[in-house]
């Protein structure tokens, strides 16, 4: 699809979004106004192409906490606490002990972070899915006061950015890790460590810290992520070399990943980064705004 041809798309998106009521987006979650100065907070999100590995790898248990944690780390990043995950299995042909898989793990990252697992579905689409594969969303809910709501509208140079570090490579970047590894074996504790999930983090970085901003490193890396939540016309520098990378890095590395697209595309070793107008004691400065 041509450049001019995606941001059409994207402006009927955005008008059929705005038909409904809705504005202010590319943050990741969205806010629904509730009385008495609270907010609803939802996000949607899958596991992605890394599920292909993990069902290679026999670890599908583990990709249901992909799910959780992806999803209640984007709600998360707003201030809010996490409620409630409904999530959604579809498949070639539904294998129900790779359900039973993928919503185990789901609910042990939802336990955790005090979140309630409610309900769910599934479905077999033959002629949607190649046989044996599958998919799993997850939609997360939580809700959080006012005074309590990040949004980095605070932000301005001078602030420091802190990173919160990552377990590897998270949910994101597998298509071109699955062109890495091709048909072949891999090592599988290496690639599929489990997305990190960070309520606790988010909550003892608040206790200690002014914190006006929070991005979850996804795809489109730190930068991509990071510039999501900040005022027009306020830009980022980063120190690289300030924190350790996972050792998933150095293997990109060696199969010829060039610093610039491990940079684009991956989390380099940074969940999430938060704002704050200086480091409590213990956090990890990685950057200042400019």
């Amino acid at each position: 699809m041509s450049l001019a041809a995606a941001e059409e798309v994207v402006e009927r998106l955005r008008a059929a979004i705005e038909s409904t009521g809705a504005g202010g987006f590319g943050g990741f979650a969205g806010l629904y106004p509730l009385e008495e100065g609270r907010f609803l907070v939802a996000s949607t999100d899958g596991v992605g192409s890394k599920l292909v590995l993990s069902r290679r790898a026999g670890r599908l248990h583990d990709a249901g906490r992909d799910l959780a944690a992806h999803c209640i780390d984007d709600v998360i990043t707003t201030g809010a606490e996490p409620l409630f995950l409904l999530d959604y299995v579809a498949a070639h042909r539904l294998d129900l002990e790779q359900v039973a898989e993928l919503v185990e793990g789901a609910a042990e990252v939802c336990r955790e972070a005090g979140c309630a697992l409610i309900g769910g579905e599934t479905a077999e689409l033959p002629g949607v899915y190649r046989e044996e594969e599958l998919d799993f969303a997850g939609t997360c809910v939580g809700i959080v006061d006012r005074d309590r709501l990040i949004d980095g509208s605070r932000c301005e140079p001078g602030d420091v950015v802190l990173g919160l570090p990552s377990s590897g490579l998270h949910t994101n970047g597998f298509s071109l890790v699955r062109q890495l590894v091709g048909d072949g074996d891999f090592d599988a504790d290496l690639l599929l460590t489990p997305h990190r999930l960070y309520v606790e983090d988010v909550r003892e970085l608040r206790a200690n810290a002014d914190v006006k901003a929070l991005a979850h490193v996804t795809g489109g890396g730190i930068l991509g992520n990071l510039t999501r939540v900040l005022p027009e016309g306020v830009g980022v520098e980063l120190d690289w070399e300030s924190w350790e990378r996972p050792p998933v890095y150095a293997w990109l590395a060696e199969q010829g990943v060039e610093e610039d697209e491990l940079r684009r595309v991956f989390n380099c070793g940074i969940g999430i980064c938060g704002v704050a107008p200086e480091a409590p004691a213990g956090a990890r400065p990685i950057g200042r705004l400019v």
